[in-house]
Protein backbone atom coordinates (compact mmCIF):
# COMPACT_ATOMS: atom_id res chain seq x y z
CA UNK A 1 0.00 0.00 0.00
CA UNK A 2 1.21 3.53 -0.89
CA UNK A 3 0.19 6.77 0.76
CA UNK A 4 0.90 10.36 -0.28
CA UNK A 5 0.71 12.92 2.51
CA UNK A 6 0.53 16.63 1.66
CA UNK A 7 1.21 19.74 3.71
CA UNK A 8 1.63 23.49 3.29
CA UNK A 9 -1.77 24.65 2.10
CA UNK A 10 -3.43 27.73 3.52
CA UNK A 11 -4.78 31.19 2.83
CA UNK A 12 -2.63 34.07 1.56
CA UNK A 13 -2.98 37.55 0.10
CA UNK A 14 -2.52 38.17 -3.62
CA UNK A 15 1.18 38.41 -4.37
CA UNK A 16 2.07 36.14 -1.47
CA UNK A 17 3.86 32.79 -1.44
CA UNK A 18 3.23 29.25 -0.27
CA UNK A 19 5.24 26.05 -0.41
CA UNK A 20 3.45 22.72 -0.76
CA UNK A 21 5.13 19.43 0.12
CA UNK A 22 4.16 15.81 -0.50
CA UNK A 23 5.79 12.72 0.98
CA UNK A 24 5.25 9.22 -0.41
CA UNK A 25 5.39 6.30 2.01
CA UNK A 26 4.64 2.58 2.05
CA UNK A 27 5.69 -0.38 -0.07
CA UNK A 28 7.73 1.59 -2.62
CA UNK A 29 10.42 0.17 -4.88
CA UNK A 30 10.70 3.15 -7.24
CA UNK A 31 8.92 6.38 -8.15
CA UNK A 32 8.77 7.62 -11.72
CA UNK A 33 7.05 10.94 -12.53
CA UNK A 34 5.66 13.09 -9.74
CA UNK A 35 3.43 16.11 -10.10
CA UNK A 36 0.90 18.58 -8.82
CA UNK A 37 -2.64 19.04 -10.10
CA UNK A 38 -5.39 21.37 -8.96
CA UNK A 39 -9.15 21.63 -9.08
CA UNK A 40 -10.97 24.94 -8.68
CA UNK A 41 -14.67 25.14 -7.76
CA UNK A 42 -16.81 24.15 -10.71
CA UNK A 43 -13.85 23.06 -12.81
CA UNK A 44 -12.10 19.81 -13.63
CA UNK A 45 -8.73 18.72 -12.34
CA UNK A 46 -5.87 20.29 -14.30
CA UNK A 47 -2.11 19.85 -14.54
CA UNK A 48 0.03 22.37 -12.67
CA UNK A 49 3.54 20.92 -12.91
CA UNK A 50 5.34 17.60 -13.27
CA UNK A 51 8.89 16.43 -12.67
CA UNK A 52 10.59 13.26 -13.86
CA UNK A 53 12.86 11.04 -11.79
CA UNK A 54 15.82 12.70 -13.50
CA UNK A 55 14.59 16.23 -12.79
CA UNK A 56 13.00 17.30 -16.08
CA UNK A 57 10.10 19.69 -15.42
CA UNK A 58 6.93 20.72 -17.18
CA UNK A 59 4.58 23.57 -16.23
CA UNK A 60 1.17 24.82 -17.18
CA UNK A 61 1.40 28.12 -19.05
CA UNK A 62 -0.58 29.87 -16.33
CA UNK A 63 2.08 29.21 -13.66
CA UNK A 64 5.33 29.49 -15.62
CA UNK A 65 7.73 31.91 -14.00
CA UNK A 66 5.80 31.87 -10.72
CA UNK A 67 5.82 28.23 -9.57
CA UNK A 68 8.78 25.88 -9.16
CA UNK A 69 8.52 22.11 -8.72
CA UNK A 70 11.31 20.07 -7.14
CA UNK A 71 11.87 16.61 -5.68
CA UNK A 72 14.12 14.73 -3.28
CA UNK A 73 14.47 11.14 -4.46
CA UNK A 74 16.17 10.02 -1.24
CA UNK A 75 13.17 11.14 0.83
CA UNK A 76 10.45 10.37 -1.76
CA UNK A 77 9.15 13.92 -1.62
CA UNK A 78 7.98 16.50 -4.14
CA UNK A 79 7.46 20.20 -3.45
CA UNK A 80 5.82 23.14 -5.18
CA UNK A 81 7.07 26.65 -4.44
CA UNK A 82 4.34 29.12 -5.37
CA UNK A 83 5.20 32.82 -5.69
CA UNK A 84 3.21 35.84 -6.87
CA UNK A 85 -0.03 34.03 -6.10
CA UNK A 86 -3.21 35.25 -7.76
CA UNK A 87 -6.88 34.73 -6.97
CA UNK A 88 -7.08 32.41 -9.98
CA UNK A 89 -4.70 30.04 -8.19
CA UNK A 90 -7.35 29.25 -5.58
CA UNK A 91 -8.02 25.51 -5.74
CA UNK A 92 -7.53 22.17 -4.05
CA UNK A 93 -4.03 20.98 -4.95
CA UNK A 94 -3.34 17.26 -5.36
CA UNK A 95 -0.03 15.43 -5.33
CA UNK A 96 0.45 12.58 -7.82
CA UNK A 97 3.13 9.90 -8.16
CA UNK A 98 3.72 6.87 -10.38
CA UNK A 99 5.01 4.14 -8.06
CA UNK A 100 6.43 0.63 -8.39
CA UNK A 101 5.36 -1.31 -5.31
CA UNK A 102 7.45 -3.85 -3.37
CA UNK A 103 4.62 -5.85 -1.81
CA UNK A 104 2.70 -8.46 -3.79
CA UNK A 105 1.12 -7.98 -6.18
CA UNK A 106 4.11 -5.99 -7.45
CA UNK A 107 2.88 -3.42 -9.96
CA UNK A 108 3.17 0.11 -11.31
CA UNK A 109 0.34 2.36 -10.30
CA UNK A 110 -0.70 5.98 -10.10
CA UNK A 111 -1.40 7.36 -6.63
CA UNK A 112 -3.00 10.58 -5.40
CA UNK A 113 -2.73 12.59 -2.23
CA UNK A 114 -5.77 13.67 -0.28
CA UNK A 115 -5.60 17.26 -1.53
CA UNK A 116 -4.75 20.50 0.25
CA UNK A 117 -6.67 23.77 0.00
CA UNK A 118 -4.96 26.91 -1.31
CA UNK A 119 -6.95 30.13 -1.05
CA UNK A 120 -5.74 33.48 -2.40
CA UNK A 121 -7.91 36.43 -1.39
CA UNK A 122 -7.78 40.04 -0.24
Amino acid sequence: QVQLVESGGGEVQPGGSLRLSCAAAGSIASINDMGWYRQAPGKGRELVATISRGGSTNYADSVKGRFTISRDNARNTVSLQMNSLESEDTAVYYCNAVVLTTKAPVHWGGYWGQGTQVTVSS
